[in-house]
């Protein structure tokens, strides 16, 4: 699997950083009985901690709704996916449980205060590339809708978009069969490298703490807009 970042989004935001894992042989059928109580009370704890704090001040959000605006789109009608889930979590709206692996997302997401996607490896065609999003690019999203992708970034394969950090499409979701995965980080541009690395292999470890499997680590940033996994390890 080879997935790259176009790199004249470096050209308007110089700093951005996209973790990407590749997980083999995971097993989503099964959730620890224990993990979606912790997962819960985690909610709970975010819940109280907002209570009197902004969502906008969460440093991964403030910086997504400054890419977005980078980027030509208002972040004030367009969420990135963190914040939308972080204004639910507000309201005491917690993510109800869909599956392993999108439960796991939706953790990793909120924790890190950033836009988070899998995506079921087997469904994507031939090489990923991280894009800005143009006119013809929509999808019919997990949220039900056909959603416009027009200058928010894209995750896109031969067949089209499949994903991004607004909302992701039905066509690569994770379900109980998926076996192999892909997940993108959207990482917060201030991050160095070194800490963004270690962030994307502590998600990788703990996602396969759960779900089983392997996983390995690659980083796009504008040294670097291209990587390779082996289709197995």
């Amino acid at each position: 699997m080879i997935i790259r970042a176009d790199e004249s989004l470096f050209e308007t935001v110089p700093d951005l950083k996209f973790g990407i894992i590749h997980y083999n042989r995971i097993d989503l059928r099964n959730a620890p009985g224990m993990l979606e109580g912790r997962i819960d009370l985690f909610y709970r704890e975010l819940e109280l901690s907002l209570e009197d704090k902004p969502v906008t001040d969460i440093p991964g959000i403030a910086e997504w709704r400054k890419v977005w605006k980078a980027f030509g789109k208002d972040p004030g009608r367009y969420r990135p996916s963190a914040e939308a889930l972080m204004r639910r979590i507000k309201k005491g709206e917690a993510p109800s449980p869909i599956n392993l692996g999108a439960d796991l997302n939706n953790f990793f997401s909120l924790r890190e205060g950033i836009p988070c996607g899998l995506y079921d490896a087997d469904r994507l065609s031939g090489p990923a590339t991280i894009r800005k999003g143009t006119v013809d690019d929509a999808y019919e999203g997990l949220n039900g809708r056909m959603n416009s992708l027009e200058n928010i970034l894209v995750s896109a394969d031969e067949a089209g978009p499949f994903g991004s950090p607004f909302v992701d499409s039905g066509r690569t979701a994770v379900t109980n069969k998926t076996e192999k995965a892909l997940h993108v980080l959207y990482l917060r541009p201030s991050v160095d490298v070194g800490e963004a690395m270690a962030l994307a292999d502590n998600i990788g470890r703990l996602f396969t703490s759960v779900a089983g499997g392997s996983f390995r680590v690659a980083l796009l940033h504008k040294e670097n807009t291209e990587t390779r996994f082996p289709e197995e390890e």
